[in-house]
């Protein structure tokens, strides 16, 4: 008899995910680390949201507001909402991960795009349903690509805008004319994630559509513009049946009160938003034009991050980049899981490893 007969067995669908796999962070001994693989920000987070995160050191004892009222009050002040249609969760992946389970069964369809976020496919696949994936066009979601594989299975659709890891987005008009194609059944969910970093006028990160339709649902983050990755805050806004569901599954105190305390300081920080914003987009066009004079292809990009491309050649690889960079101290993120084994992704860091790290492009490829 078989040792696995033995013990618990988990469903099968379970054992064909691959485990999400962060960026590195931690660069060769004996140099200065700059870790560029995780998206954060450089300027870390507001000193209000340090200053709330301390006053609740004197009472641990106690358990959070499990709606998390305070912050989800500051959210819908600082974005013009309903807090009643706003959730809080344990980072977005978390509120990702509910929505799956809540729509998402065995003999349904997840559909996201081939580079899309890689926590899709793993909350498609928890949930018992089948993955679906459509290619994209130049890095960039291809709307007609995604229409094409919507069937009567197709209940969640997942919409990374911008997307990471390639730092393309899709104007507003094209996520309307997705969203007018998929089935009234069917969930679209914008993970808005880089939203605050856009500086486009097609732009939206999808207030709009949630506020008008009842199959749409908005994703964001407080890991990324606002500093506060290791607090683990996300929220959703959505239709109030769509909040109403995920409450009844999600855990009842899925938030620490410093991080409820922390994310309401945050988001109401506006001065200290723009200063992010105006860091990013300045390093961002410095970025991507240093590394285009190497010769090498990056991404535009709408994000904190960009997408840089290699060549196959031997010597020249992204692999062979990545090591490089390593040893002199800039971790920058393979991406050969989201299908793009020629690309590494750098976020934008302050103005010391921006520079750092261009210079050590420099070195690997050997130009002048």
């Amino acid at each position: 008899m078989s040792d696995t007969l033995l013990r618990p067995v988990p469903r099968a669908s379970l054992m064909t995910i691959d485990a999400y796999v962060p960026g590195r962070s931690k660069a060769a001994p004996g140099v200065k680390l700059h870790k560029l693989s995780s998206n954060e920000t450089p300027l870390g987070p507001s000193p209000k949201a340090i200053e709330a995160y301390r006053a609740e050191a004197g009472s641990l004892e106690r358990y959070p507001d499990g709606s998390a009222l305070a912050l989800r009050q500051a959210i819908a002040e600082s974005h013009g909402l309903n807090p009643d249609r706003i959730l809080c969760g344990n980072g977005s992946d978390e509120l990702l991960h509910l929505l799956a389970s809540a729509y998402l069964g065995p003999g349904d369809e997840g559909l996201y795009t081939e580079h899309g976020f890689l926590v899709y496919k793993i909350a498609i696949l928890a949930a018992g349903a089948t993955p679906v994936i459509a290619p994209e066009t130049n890095f960039t979601t291809d709307v007609d690509a995604l229409i094409a594989k919507v069937s009567e299975r197709t209940k969640v659709v997942f919409l990374a805008n911008p997307n990471n890891p390639t730092g393309t987005y899709l104007p507003i008009q094209e996520v309307r004319r997705l969203h007018a194609a998929l089935p009234k059944t069917a969930l679209l969910v914008l993970d808005a994630a880089y939203a605050e970093y856009v500086r486009r006028n097609d732009y939206e990160s999808g207030i709009e559509l949630v506020s008008s339709f009842d199959n749409v649902v908005m994703t964001r983050t407080f890991s990324k513009v606002h500093g506060l990755a290791a607090l683990r805050i996300g929220w959703l806004y959505g239709p109030e049946h769509v909040v109403d569901v995920v409450n009844r599954i999600r855990g009842p105190f899925n938030m620490s009160a410093p991080a409820i305390a922390a994310g309401a300081a945050a988001v109401r920080d506006k001065a200290f938003v723009d200063a992010a914003v105006r860091h990013n987009e300045s390093w961002l066009a410095w970025v991507s034009e240093e590394v285009g004079k190497l010769g090498l292809a990056v991404t535009p990009s709408v994000g904190n991050f960009v997408l840089i491309h290699f060549p196959e050649t031997a010597g020249r690889t992204a692999a062979e980049a990545d090591d490089f960079l390593v040893g002199r101290g800039v971790v920058v993120r393979r991406v050969a899981a989201y299908g793009l084994p020629n690309a590494l992704r750098m976020s934008i860091g302050d103005e010391e490893a921006n520079r750092a790290t261009v210079a050590a492009l420099r070195d690997f490829l050997g130009a002048s």
